[in-house]
């Protein structure tokens, strides 16, 4: 049976996420981490991308865990030196959480080479092409989301 164009690209997009899974979970031996406390990372850097305050709370929801996983996932986190407890300006009863600067260099250090090659490859694509390529990223992210929600 011959796949569709559509469905090919669907198995392409597949084969990246395991192959970057992959590179996740090398990444989390080699630095005395479990695959979750890099998600969690991947999710504070996002946060910090976006102005996002992160707390507990909020990472748990995004890791789909409850009140002890993300306890024990901080306190991991904070033990390595990757993570602070904070606490917030605004309202002091409140904690947020901030990734430190040796993990964003140590995630520079193993995926800088990743990142520097997919910008190049994104800087041989025209305007419309990257836009294009985003729309669909997004709409797949959107997809899964939605899918996950109905769990």
């Amino acid at each position: 049976m011959t796949e569709s164009s559509e469905v090919r690209i669907f198995h392409l997009l597949r084969a990246v996420t395991v192959e970057f899974g992959l590179r996740q979970g090398e990444f989390a031996t080699r630095n005395g981490m479990h695959t979750t406390d890099v998600r969690a990372l991947l999710c504070l850097l996002d946060a910090e991308r976006a102005g996002t305050d992160a707390t507990p709370g909020w990472l748990g929801a995004q890791l789909g865990l409850n009140s002890a996983g993300t306890t024990a996932v901080i306190d991991r986190l904070e033990r390595l030196g990757h993570l602070a407890r904070v606490r917030d300006d605004r309202d002091r009863r409140r904690v947020l959480l901030r990734i430190e600067e040796s993990a964003k260099d140590l995630g520079r250090a193993s995926f800088g080479p990743l990142i520097e090659g997919t910008v190049a490859l994104l800087r041989q694509f025209d305007a419309g092409e990257v836009d294009t390529v985003r729309r669909f990223l997004a709409g797949v992210r959107e997809i899964m989301a939605a899918d996950h929600m109905e769990d």
